[in-house]
């Protein structure tokens, strides 16, 4: 048994398989199927977005003569800050006083941070009704905005953030039907084509 498992398949059975192409179309079919089934079943959460505009204003900071290297540095580690900001006990503790959600429910994969940097960032939640997505997104975005306005230890003077997006939020569900199918019909082909290899094979 060990060496028929690790006996490589041969060249005709690579060739039997490439020709197979009802396996191909059958695969997809069956692992399509399967991924719509599941998707209606246990369909994913809803995912709201919430903005926040960010302006380091590093013209006042760093003189725009001065090498590409430095600005990035210096953004890149006021956008650690930042980040560390959203993500704090503080931004986190008065979120879940909104929300009746705990802190350690909120940081277990419930929240998002997209595209931290300089301009739009997108605050992401995720729950079962979009509604409390929608909440959630909101309150995290504004409570974000406030901690940084109060100007913190460590944080610039001169940094700027508002909440560009904190109303009728857009909320879809976390992943769509598409990638679903497309996904199982990839892993439907894969499973067929293991088995044919594999699994369909005589012992030498």
């Amino acid at each position: 048994m060990k060496k028929w498992l690790l006996k490589p398949p041969s060249l005709e059975e690579f060739l039997r398989l490439l020709t197979a192409w009802r396996v191909w179309a059958a695969g997809a079919v069956v692992g399509a199927a399967v991924a719509a089934l599941v998707y209606i079943i246990v369909p994913p959460q809803y995912r709201a977005q919430a903005t926040v505009l960010v302006d380091q204003h590093v013209e006042q900071v760093i003189p725009v003569e001065r090498s590409e290297l430095l600005i990035y540095t210096y953004l890149q580690r006021e956008t650690d800050k930042l980040v560390e900001l959203a993500w704090s006990d503080q931004v986190l503790s008065q979120l879940s006083n909104q929300t009746g959600i705990p802190v350690a429910s909120l940081r277990d994969g419930r929240l998002y941070l997209s595209q931290p940097g300089e301009g739009g960032w997108h605050f992401l939640a995720t729950a079962p009704e979009p509604v409390t997505a929608s909440t959630i997104a909101s309150a995290w975005a504004k409570s974000f905005v406030e901690a940084v306005q109060a100007k913190p230890a460590g944080i610039s003077t001169l940094l700027e953030v508002n909440l560009t997006q904190g109303q009728d939020l857009p909320v879809k569900r976390a992943a769509s039907l598409g990638v679903y199918v497309f996904s199982g019909a990839l892993l439907g082909v894969a499973l067929l084509a293991f088995g044919l290899l594999f699994f369909d094979r005589k012992e030498a």
